[in-house]
C-alpha cells in the first residue's frame, strides 16, 4: 500500500554520503509516500547488529504522539516490496509504536549506493560498538575494493585510526563478543592485541573483566607476559687497582691460600680476607704470622 503526497522543501537534511552526492531529503522531482511497514525489509548491508532498546522505545513513544518527522529512504526490491536504504531506527521504532505505515522516499539506487549509505549513516551516528565500526570499514574496503588509505581519506580519518579498528577483527570470537557487549573498551582491546602469545588473549580478557583492570594495568600485565619487563642490572664490582691486586697475590703466596683485599677508594680504608680450609690450616697460617695461642 502506497499513498503519495507532495514533498515540501525543507524536510530536514539527513546524511551526506561521502562517496556519492546522496542526500536523505526529497529532491524537487521526488515525492514522500506512506508505505506499509509489512512491505519493507531491512537493508542487507546494515552494519549495526544491536539497537539500543531504550532509545528505540523513546523514539517509538515520540512517533506515537507526533509521527515520523523525517521520511526514510527505500528502494524497490528485486524480490518484493521495498528495501531500506536509510532510516532503519525509524522503521523499527514505527513497528514498536504499532504504526501501519511510514513516510518514505522511494529512490532507485544501486547496490553500491545502498551499501555506502547504510554504512555511513551508522558511522555518522557515532554509537556503533568498536566491532561494528571495524566491520563497517571492512565492508567498505571489500565491497568497493578500497584501501585503508582511501577509506580514511573519504571518511576524514587517519589511516592509523582505520587500521586500529580493523585489527580488532583478528581477535578471538569470544573476545569480540565481550567488546560488542561493552564489557571491554577499545583501549583494552587494542592492548590485548599486543600480547605475543595469542592463545592467552581469551584468558587475559576474562581477567580484565574479573579484576576490572584499567588500560594502564593491563599494559603492565601484557609487558610482563611478553617478557618486556626490564630487570634491574646488578652493579658490576669495580676492578681492583694494580697495587691492591699485586698485594693480594703476594700475601696469598706468603700464606699459601687465597687472599682478598677490599678497599674503600674514598676513605682509603679497607680489609684483608685470608681464606683457610680447616682448623689445622688456620693454625698453619697463625704459625706463618708467628702468632702463638696459649
Amino acid at each position: 500500500m502506497v499513498n503519495k503526497k507532495k514533498s515540501s522543501k525543507g524536510l530536514g537534511r539527513g546524511i551526506e554520503a561521502l562517496f556519492t552526492d546522496f542526500k536523505e531529503e526529497a529532491a524537487e522531482n521526488e515525492t514522500v509516500s506512506d508505505i506499509a511497514l509489512n512491505e519493507i525489509r531491512p537493508n542487507p548491508y546494515q552494519p549495526r547488529q544491536s539497537f539500543d532498546e531504550a532509545g528505540l522505545q523513546e523514539l517509538a513513544n515520540s512517533i506515537q504522539k507526533s509521527g515520523v518527522f523525517q521520511p526514510i529512504i527505500v528502494k524497490p526490491s528485486t524480490v518484493k516490496g521495498y528495501e531500506i536504504v536509510a532510516g532503519e531506527r525509524r522503521f523499527r521504532a514505527s513497528k514498536l509504536a504499532e504504526k501501519k505505515t511510514i513516510p518514505a522516499i522511494i529512490r532507485d539506487v544501486d547496490q553500491q549506493q545502498m551499501m555506502e549509505v547504510a554504512v555511513l549513516e551508522n558511522l555518522q551516528r557515532e554509537d556503533l560498538n568498536p566491532i561494528e565500526e571495524a566491520e563497517a570499514y571492512n565492508t567498505l574496503m571489500n565491497n568497493l575494493d578500497l584501501t585503508q588509505v582511501q577509506v580514511a581519506d573519504r571518511l576524514g580519518k587517519s589511516r592509523s585510526y582505520i587500521a586500529n579498528y580493523l585489527r580488532l577483527l583478528s581477535l578471538p570470537a569470544k573476545v569480540k563478543t565481550l567488546i560488542r557487549q561493552q564489557q571491554l573498551a577499545m583501549g583494552q582491546a587494542r592492548t590485548l592485541l599486543s600480547l605475543k602469545d595469542k592463545s592467552k588473549i581469551e584468558e587475559l580478557a576474562k581477567r580484565v573483566i574479573d579484576q576490572q583492570l584499567t588500560v594502564r594495568q593491563l599494559e603492565a600485565v601484557v609487558a610482563e607476559l611478553n617478557g618486556d619487563v626490564k630487570k634491574k642490572a646488578k652493579p658490576r664490582p669495580k676492578k681492583a687497582s694494580p697495587f691492591l691486586k699485586e698485594s693480594a697475590e703476594l700475601l696469598g703466596e706468603k700464606f699459601g691460600t687465597k687472599v682478598a683485599i677490599k678497599a674503600n677508594e674514598k676513605s682509603g680504608k679497607g680489609k684483608i680476607e685470608i681464606n683457610y680450609l680447616s682448623n689445622d690450616d688456620l693454625n698453619r697460617i697463625l704459625d706463618v704470622l708467628d702468632i702463638r695461642l696459649d
